[in-house]
């Protein structure tokens, strides 16, 4: 796990919110306090402390090491094709971001990911 948690990396975070009770509000906390330099990514814009969201991963025009699905499995695997487009290999799926077919398009895509473990946890314990 310790070659996709690394401060060097930018990592996208994919269904970021402005909800404090939602875990896409609580990674992006947690990862932007712990001095990770994170680009939150929801289709409806705006701010989520004081970082721009942008509204899609194809918005991005920097380099991004790693992104970070908090989102149900299904829309996972419809980013997981953008992901591929901008060739980024690394992926990391919360509990419930991830799916049979999405392992399988990381398989099949050489993408390498993280699934079903909580990116808090092991950024601590990393």
């Amino acid at each position: 796990m310790s070659n996709i948690i690394n401060k060097d990396f930018t990592y996208a975070v994919v269904g970021a919110s402005n909800n404090k009770e939602k875990y896409g509000y609580k990674v992006l906390k947690d990862l932007s306090e712990a001095s990770y330099k994170v680009l939150p990514i929801n289709p409806k814009g705006g701010e989520i402390l004081g970082l721009k969201v942008f509204k899609n991963i194809l918005e991005i025009k920097e380099k991004i090491d790693v992104v970070v699905f908090v989102v149900p499995s299904e829309v996972t695997l419809k980013v997981l094709r953008k992901v591929k487009e901008r060739e980024i290999n690394k992926v990391w799926m919360q509990p419930g971001s991830g799916s049979e077919e999405v392992v399988e398009f990381c398989k099949k895509n050489n993408i390498e990911y993280i699934s079903e473990a909580c990116i808090m946890i092991q950024r601590i314990n990393n």
